[in-house]
């Protein structure tokens, strides 16, 4: 009983409910290595009565949480409620070095208030505000500050100082009820950056074939968005992981990105010759992919083209990009000073920090120190590298915007980082050393899932006021439209493996959901972004609606989409949600046109992947398959008839814009009948995920220039045209309320 109240009051489950009717308790081993990991002992019965001791008498005496949330308009937390009769609030900007908010006082002693105030005015708080009609008033002794993030002293009557019990500080946290709305319903892209070559590419797709992309889709067939895979920063080596969901930092985008033609130095490099010849080592590069079945390399392409950016590199900036540079750095503080470092002390000692001597392990140590200074010249390097990847998204979405898309472009947020990179060797103290996020056994892998991302550690975050999670929206919002957040339910728990243990053997542990939310939603309020969230599979009972209350999309997959709580049947588009991308699939999944013809079971059936026999899986899958059809012809959706792929694919589509859903995403390789998924979960070197070329139908590479003129996207993209997506066409679709 003493290790459940002491798990719960961290936040650290001890059950787990994989459906309604079943519960499955986990191992106290588990619990005790999860606690250790947070910092607490549990390894003895003693150990148990004196953490729990000690964790009771702090929530006794606490007189506010580390970090507390305000959403404007809202009735307060009770964090703030609660307060004893008589405290005062002092609430003042988080950086000490900026002006302080106008303050004012309420009196303890007004006959309405509990509490009074010291603290900046945002302006007069809306009684009901989001909350909704009937809400509690928000007190009168309440002044609301700036949307923001600020920091929060309390003193209770009595109090001397915080060692006294009866004074406090945290963080206070004042966001916006709902993240910003797509401005209309929209169509777009859906692509692996990666797999997208033109011809002018370095062997893999850049961001200027996206901001090209972009550009030719926004004009030419109206599409609102494109949304890429994640760009952040790849653990190098050979073979580097190609995967873009284990990155070594997601605060900073990774280099091998750059068009580097497009980079103003690259045209005063003096080296002609060799960077001609890297060029057409480039070319050739590309030829193999395109042409000649190779799968993309992406060690050959980073060789290629860091040799280019050297001599990019000791090309002397201008006076005006050198003071461009200088703010970047500036902006971008320790946070890139500290990936720089990593990325040159990597050079030297390998890519995972664990491996490298004593005194580098540690990012604030001495001899870190003195090699900052004898690797100055390769610290510059990697901050540059930064810089210009950072100018080159900014000019992707300038592009997008430019021509006419509502939204631009949506980057994707991985759920987390590799152990040995930048991110987990500069922030060490916030992520769980010995741990493992992962997924419990489900209905789909009865052995569970461990991804080898480290989990931060939500005592620390919150501790910080959340200072880490901030400054990686900040950098990811800058040039985006929409954020896709993977693994969204992450923001309310995540499932923790220890080392060593198998995923069956993990657990969950919670975050600060209203904290988490609160800071997406303030991120993306001062960016002026739209959230979007990867809520497929497994969600825990209140995700989704929470999720939406503060305004983050959902995704919704077509052949997910039925009434599970019902018959069981494809679920009527007027039914589905609003606040969504709507798609009929995703990386992760079959292209629709294997799905149609039955060639994605007899992939997985020739990797061994199947846990029926194949004869069972052929049929379920066809009977599924069918069913959708027959509902979509019953519908008028598939004037084609039957056995026709190309028209079945777009008449999918057509079923997705008689939904309500606010953004319609197709999948890029569809749009020309490529079979082939880019990732197959289950799969390592068993199948080439994350460096397939987008195909068509035959199975041959198709570049951005070909893509363009293609008859078979064209006809998709039909579907998509102004006329056939005006509510007056469809008087069957009736508005959906929001979940």
């Amino acid at each position: 009983m003493g290790l459940s109240r002491l798990a719960a009051l961290h936040g650290v489950a001890t059950s787990y409910s994989p459906s309604a009717d079943v519960t499955v308790s986990v191992p106290d081993e588990t619990v005790v290595a999860v606690l250790a990991a947070l910092g607490v002992d549990a390894g003895t019965p003693g150990a148990v009565r004196e953490s729990l001791a000690a964790a009771e008498s702090a929530a006794r005496s606490r007189l506010l949480p580390p970090t507390v949330v305000v959403w404007s308009g809202e009735p307060l937390p009770d964090a703030l409620t609660a307060l004893p009769p008589g405290t005062t609030l002092d609430i003042g900007p988080e950086d000490p070095g900026s002006a302080p908010p106008p303050r004012m006082r309420i009196p303890a002693d007004r006959p309405d208030p509990a509490v009074s105030v010291r603290g900046a005015a945002h302006g007069p708080a809306d009684p009901v505000g989001a909350a909704g009609a009937g809400a509690p008033a928000v007190p009168a002794w309440w002044a609301e500050p700036p949307f923001g993030v600020h920091r929060l002293a309390v003193r209770a009557p009595g109090g001397r100082s915080a060692t006294g019990g009866r004074s406090a500080t945290g963080t206070l946290v004042v966001a916006p009820p709902r993240a910003p709305r797509p401005p209309a319903r929209g169509h777009g892209f859906l692509v692996q950056l990666y797999s997208l070559l033109s011809a002018r590419s370095w062997g893999m797709g850049d961001l200027g074939d996206l901001a090209d992309l972009a550009a030719w889709s926004g004009r030419a067939l109206g599409a609102g968005f494109v949304q890429v895979n994640p760009l952040h920063a790849a653990v190098p080596g050979r073979p580097t992981d190609p995967s873009p969901y284990r990155p070594s930092s997601r605060r900073f985008p990774d280099p091998v990105h750059l068009h580097l033609e497009s980079i103003p130095e690259y045209g005063h490099v003096t080296d002609r010759g060799t960077l001609d010849d890297l060029r057409q080592d480039a070319a050739t590069l590309s030829d193999t992919v395109l042409n000649k079945g190779a799968l993309i390399d992406r060690d050959a392409v980073w060789e290629l083209k860091r040799q280019a950016l050297e001599l990019v590199h000791r090309v002397p900036l201008t006076p005006g990009r050198r003071a461009a540079y200088c703010d970047f750095l500036a902006e971008q503080g320790q946070a890139l000073e500290d990936h720089a470092l990593w990325c040159a002390l990597a050079e030297v000692h390998g890519s995972d920090w664990h491996g490298w001597p004593a005194g580098l392990r540690d990012p604030r140590s001495k001899e870190t120190a003195r090699a900052r200074g004898e690797l100055l010249d390769r610290v510059d390097f990697h901050c540059r590298l930064a810089w210009l990847t950072d100018g080159q998204l900014a000019d992707a979405q300038r592009a997008a915007l430019d021509a006419g898309m509502a939204v631009g472009i949506v980057h994707d947020l991985a759920v987390g980082v590799h152990p040995g990179g930048a991110d987990a060797w500069a922030q060490q103290d916030a992520f769980a050393h010995g741990m493992s996020v992962g997924a419990p056994p489900d209905a789909f892998n009865a052995r569970g899932q461990d991804w080898g991302l480290p989990p931060w550690r939500p005592d620390v975050l919150a501790a910080s006021g959340y200072a880490p999670y901030r400054g990686l929206l900040r950098g990811l919002l800058a040039h985006a439209g929409a954020l896709r957040i993977d693994h969204v339910m992450g923001l309310f728990r995540l499932w923790w493996v220890p080392e060593g243990r198998p995923p069956t053997e993990g657990t969950y542990v919670a975050h600060d959901a209203e904290a988490m939310l609160a800071v997406l939603v303030l991120e993306a309020h001062r960016a002026g972004t739209v959230v979007m969230g990867e809520d497929l599979g497994t969600v825990e009972p209140g995700v989704r609606e929470a999720l939406a209350r503060r305004g983050v999309l959902g995704t919704s997959v077509l052949w997910f989409e039925r009434d599970w709580a019902g018959t069981g049947r494809p679920l009527a588009p007027e039914e589905w949600r609003e606040g969504c991308l709507a798609t009929v699939t995703t990386h992760d999944l079959p292209s629709t046109a294997a799905r149609l013809t039955g060639d994605h079971v007899m992939l997985r059936h020739r990797l061994g992947l199947l846990t029926h026999p194949l004869h069972q899986e052929l049929t379920a899958d066809a009977a599924d398959t069918a069913e959708w059809l027959g509902y979509l012809a019953r519908l008028g959706l598939l004037p084609e008839g039957e056995g026709d792929e190309e028209g079945a694919v777009r008449a999918v589509h057509r079923f997705l814009l008689r939904t309500p859903a606010r953004l319609t995403g197709v999948w890029l390789p569809d749009a020309l009948g490529d079979r082939r998924p880019q990732n197959l979960p289950g799969t390592w070197d068993q199948y080439p995920n994350w460096r397939l070329p987008v195909a068509d139908a035959e199975g041959h590479p198709v570049t951005l220039e070909e893509l363009a003129a293609a008859p078979r996207l064209h006809r998709l993209m039909e579907v998509f045209r102004p006329s056939g997506d005006r509510p007056e066409d469809h008087p069957e679709v009736r508005p959906h309320p929001r979940p």
